[in-house]
């Protein structure tokens, strides 16, 4: 089972001034457990957009997926953001 949760594509207009010339992205977030040991887990790909296949894939088990859960919430509070 694969299954998509989210797909965000991250241009030049969504970054602050001065920022133009960074390479255009794209995340998505899914869910899987097409592994040997059958266990679900989370998948996160970062990639440039229009290169398919050319970003970093983390396969993430249900710890790893909770910490970077918690860095990105103590980020956006770190910026005045709540949850």
């Amino acid at each position: 089972m694969r299954r998509s949760i989210d797909v965000v594509q991250i241009d030049a207009t969504d970054l602050p001034d001065g920022l133009e010339d960074t390479t255009p992205i794209m995340w998505t977030v899914a869910v899987s457990d097409d592994y040997d040991d059958e266990t679900p887990r989370v998948v996160l790909t970062v990639e440039p957009l229009g290169a398919n296949g050319e970003g970093l894939v983390a396969h993430l088990a249900p710890d790893n997926a909770r910490r970077l859960r918690k860095a990105l919430a103590d980020a956006l509070r770190e910026v005045g953001e709540k949850e």
